[in-house]
């Protein structure tokens, strides 16, 4: 789903696909990825432009690549309270409602892994919200 950033007109699909192409190395081909897979798991999910990153959203936040220097950082907002059966979260270990998963130049991705867990995330924005 397209959702339009109302200060300039750019939508947010379109800064995502523009900060991709203008990393122009491993950290652009891995967010790339990253957004095939999250919008896979959950095609009603919607793509925002939020503190100058990708952001993914249903019903309230579910998770954010940003690429830094040595990797990108998949941040779930309220991965502390997710079931990661895969064991993917490997950065924020120790906070309160936030947890990440870092990925490094020729790391792998669990592709499955993260897809369950976009799922996760987007049930358990639908229950809070629902009030279940």
């Amino acid at each position: 789903m397209k959702k339009t950033n109302s200060n300039d007109g750019v939508a947010p699909s379109d800064r995502i696909t523009r900060q991709i192409e203008e990393l122009n190395d491993w950290r652009g081909v891995v967010i790339g990825r990253l957004r095939q897979l999250i919008l896979e798991a959950y095609p009603g999910i919607v793509e925002e432009w939020k503190w100058g990153t990708a952001v993914w959203s249903y019903h309230g936040l579910v998770c954010s690549a940003a690429a830094f220097k040595d990797h990108v950082k998949v941040h779930f907002f309220l991965g502390a309270f997710l079931e990661d059966s895969h064991g993917l979260f490997n950065s924020g270990l120790d906070g309160n409602k936030m947890r990440a998963i870092d990925i490094r130049e020729g790391e792998a991705i669990d592709e499955a892994g993260l897809k369950e867990l976009v799922r996760v995330a987007v049930t358990y924005n639908e229950k809070k919200q629902s009030g279940r």
